[in-house]
């Protein structure tokens, strides 16, 4: 896959842990950025998505509250009316 270069700030303690990881690692720092992104968005990714299925099943479960609003009483106290 073809890469690109771009640049980032960092503060001058997170680039030592960076620099001293890479050492411990034996890898560049490039290589731990990238697996550092890959990881943080997948999780990103992961937040969006779940909070999206809620709030589609919040939106169905208003919509079906909305249709019969005495459901609630026949399912929960059947007999009781």
């Amino acid at each position: 896959m073809a890469s690109i270069t771009t640049s980032v700030r960092i503060e001058e303690k997170l680039a030592q842990r960076l620099e001293r990881a890479a050492v411990r690692l034996s890898r560049g720092k490039n290589w731990i950025v990238t697996k550092a992104l890959e990881e943080y968005l997948a999780k990103v990714n992961q937040d969006d998505l779940a909070a999206e299925a809620h709030r589609q099943s919040a939106l169905v479960a208003r919509a079906e509250r909305r249709k019969k609003p005495d459901a609630f009483w026949d399912e929960d106290a059947p007999g009781w009316k």
